[in-house]
């Protein structure tokens, strides 16, 4: 397991449009998935406290990348979006991302390519199903 582990560095490494810290191309990546999301929703997802990302949401708006809006459903809660910036941003590190990892594949011998075509997207489905299975219920 050590090679995922310095995959995963690798290519979060190898995205830098923005300039983002891990936890603001988290959050960041998040949104620009899942959509708009309660504070408190994101930093449940994101495994942090609230007021810590109170105070991200706060850099990350302060750059332009999130808008804050009152809960239509709820005017005590807080509702982070993506701006077209923070969408922007989003799109060029994902692409950063997929670029690095595209390089090293073009690296392995074609037995090795053709391994690494069927495994990703085997693992992918994987989390997927994992985060179905996983996902509360809401009452």
């Amino acid at each position: 397991m050590l090679a995922v582990e310095q995959l995963v560095r690798y290519v979060r490494r190898s995205a830098t449009a923005g300039g983002l810290s891990t936890a603001a191309s988290s959050a960041l990546g998040r949104l620009g998935s899942e959509g708009p999301q309660r504070l408190t929703e994101l930093a449940r997802a994101e495994n942090v406290s609230q007021p810590n990302m109170t105070q991200l949401v706060t850099r990350m708006e302060r750059d332009g990348l999130v808008r804050r809006t009152a809960d239509a459903t709820d005017g005590r809660g807080v509702v982070v979006a993506v701006t077209d910036t923070g969408l922007e941003v989003f799109r060029q590190r994902r692409a950063e991302r997929a670029d690095a990892l595209r390089q090293l594949v073009e690296e392995l011998s074609e037995p090795e390519q053709e391994a690494v075509r069927i495994a990703l997207p085997a693992l992918s489905r994987a989390i997927r199903d994992r985060a179905v299975r996983e996902r509360p219920v809401r009452s």
